[in-house]
């Protein structure tokens, strides 16, 4: 190995001059990696030969992480170990695990406003009467390309797997989520799902049968049956209406005097002529007789 000794700054101030024993130059690039070598910094130098090996800086892999791609995924487009990948996205993936647990405190927006329950308990309650359960469910969160929160529910429901979609807006009372696809408000809407109550037909009530009496089953004719026939035949011996016409004809001037001679009722009593005094005018009655009610001609 050569030994060269610096010689200046290039014109462009991009490349150091070298040159050796016997004279010739060299050009030395003047980047990160060679301040970190001047300086005896090896750890970050192990970071640029990383960076340098990879096709994706870090920031990069953490921005990739971040808007919701796993490592594996990550690993596959930059060529790299997915055990150098986990160095840069562990911290991403614990600040998702973090947004995911916020939004499931958040409340949801409904037409009538937000909610006074959680996503989490509304979304419990809906998986409940659905027959599915939050065990086989998993939450995760990452930011989309405006920079908000995007919280993401996966559960399998059969042989398929069903994913519901919510944006989450944090705040100082819990935050709120907005559901942004059909599975999501599904979930929140409290009238999903919900059997409207309908009327059943009322069946038509038939005609109970006649039961069979004691008369009929003997052979014999009630009392009332009796009576019927007796009163049918004294109907058919009645006279007719124009015989009753001049009968009765004939006796209402008989009637109208018997009637008058057994009429009971007293006869009125004769009025009595009022008391009048010489002049032929009322006599005025006494004070004492208005007190004791006594009139004045003693009657």
């Amino acid at each position: 190995m050569r030994e060269i000794h610096v010689i200046g700054l290039a014109s462009d101030g991009k490349f150091i001059v070298c040159a050796d024993s016997s004279g010739e130059k060299f050009r030395l690039p003047a980047d990160e990696k060679l301040r970190a070598a001047a300086r005896g910094d090896a750890a970050r130098l192990g970071q640029i030969e990383i960076e340098m090996d990879s096709l994706m800086r870090p920031r990069e892999i953490q921005a990739r992480i971040r808007s919701g791609a796993s490592i594996e995924q990550v690993a596959k487009e930059s060529g790299m170990p997915a055990s150098k990948i986990e160095r840069y996205a562990h911290p991403v993936l614990l600040e998702r695990s973090r947004a995911a647990e916020l939004a499931q405190q958040g409340h949801p927006v409904r037409p009538d406003g937000p909610a006074v329950m959680t996503l989490l308990e509304i979304v419990t309650q809906a998986f409940r009467g659905r027959g599915h359960t939050m065990e086989s469910a998993e939450w995760d969160a990452w930011r989309d390309e405006d920079g908000h929160w995007i919280a993401q529910l996966t559960w399998p429901a059969g042989r398929h797997t069903n994913t519901a979609h919510w944006r989450f807006q944090p705040d100082a009372h819990g935050g709120s989520v907005t559901p942004l696809d059909d599975a999501a408000s599904e979930l929140v809407d409290p009238d999903f799902g919900r059997q409207l109550r309908g009327l059943a037909p009322v069946a038509a009530v038939q005609d109970a049968p006649s039961q069979q009496t004691l008369d009929d089953y003997y052979g014999v004719d009630s009392d009332s049956d009796r009576e019927d026939a007796a009163v049918l035949d004294a109907a058919a011996a009645a006279p007719s209406p124009s015989e009753d016409a001049s009968a009765g004809a004939e006796t209402a001037d008989d009637s109208a005097e018997d009637a008058s001679d057994r009429d009971p009722r007293p006869k009125p009593a004769p009025a009595h002529p009022a008391a009048k005094d010489k002049r032929g005018k009322p006599s005025m009655p006494s004070w004492e007789d208005v007190l004791l009610g006594v009139r004045s001609n003693g009657r």
